[in-house]
C-alpha cells in the first residue's frame, strides 16, 4: 500500500475512553493523534487484504521455534 502525502479531511465518532486512549499513547510516543489513526487503519487493512500471517507475528513464530524446538520435536512424539 502506498503512502499518500495528500490528505482527505473526514469526521466520525468514537468511544470517548477509546479516543483519550489513543491521545495518551500519541503524547507518550510524542506523535500527533492523526498519525496513530494513519497507522490503525495501514494494519487494519493489512490484515483485512491478506492472508498472510504479519511480519511480527512470523517473527515471534520463528523466535520461538529457535528458542523451544527441542521441546516442540518432544511433545509432537
Amino acid at each position: 500500500m502506498s503512502i499518500h502525502t495528500n490528505k482527505v479531511k473526514f469526521a466520525t465518532q468514537a468511544d470517548p475512553i477509546l479516543l483519550e486512549a489513543l491521545r495518551n499513547i500519541a503524547n507518550a510516543e510524542g506523535r500527533q493523534l492523526q498519525s496513530l489513526i494513519d497507522e490503525a487503519l495501514r494494519e487494519y487493512l493489512e490484515k483485512r487484504q491478506t492472508d498472510k500471517p504479519r511480519k511480527h507475528v512470523l517473527k515471534a513464530l520463528d523466535e520461538s521455534l529457535l528458542q523451544y524446538d527441542e521441546l516442540y520435536r518432544k511433545l509432537a512424539e
